[in-house]
């Protein structure tokens, strides 16, 4: 398994989590676990995901992870777990 954490933020819209899972289990992206919520309109979630039988590399699902943002008026943001741990250690 090879974790990665996935951040969505934007303005609330209907079929943000669509979209992306949609694209997620097209590249045979597992999603692991998933928490979202909705302040004052806009929209946080964030998603571990298991990346290991991906049909793209990594870079490329940064990428079209980026590009499905912009289309949705998201940011969407890709890290490694060990990256993440590692910025987040106290």
């Amino acid at each position: 398994m090879k974790k990665a954490i996935i951040t969505v933020i934007g303005q609330d819209r209907v079929g943000i989590i669509a979209k992306v899972c949609t694209y997620l289990a097209e590249k045979r992206v597992n999603v692991l676990d998933i928490s979202q919520t909705i302040v004052s309109g806009y929209f946080n979630m964030m998603m571990i995901v298991d990346v290991a039988q991906a049909e793209v590399s990594y870079d490329m699902l940064a990428e079209q992870l980026e590009e499905i943002g912009s289309q949705i008026g998201c940011v969407i943001k890709i890290q490694l777990e060990d990256i993440f741990n590692m910025m987040h250690r106290i």
